[in-house]
């Protein structure tokens, strides 16, 4: 008597998914902390999907989000796997290192002091 085994669930039904790395989220995070502190943000998304992962700072809850930053690892090769989009959904920047790509957002927070 011989057994079938089939494994569960079966390899071709998962799908994979994008993700952020530790250090990735932790980046994004500690922007949104800083974007919480100014008064700019107030709530965030993220979005998880098989050829993007993507994290929404948002003023409001029920508003668009005012900057979308994206990681695309199909575009490693090309113009940067990392973009960010703003409220009109315009890119600002686009890279392929993810400290360059939210420089425009940490600008933002930048005030001048006068001595």
């Amino acid at each position: 008597m011989s057994a079938i085994v089939t494994p569960f669930p079966l390899q071709a039904a998962r799908t994979a998914q994008v993700g952020f790395e530790r250090e990735e989220l932790q980046r994004i995070l500690d922007l949104y902390g800083r974007m919480v502190a100014a008064g700019l943000w107030r709530d965030y998304a993220m979005d998880f999907g098989r050829d993007a992962a993507s994290f929404s700072g948002f003023r409001r809850a029920a508003e668009r989000p005012e900057a979308r930053i994206e990681k695309r690892p199909a575009l490693r090769t090309k113009q940067g796997m990392w973009t960010i989009f703003g409220e009109g959904g315009q890119v600002l920047k686009r890279g392929h290192e993810l400290a360059g790509v939210l420089f425009p957002l940490e600008r933002r927070l930048l005030k001048v002091v006068e001595g």
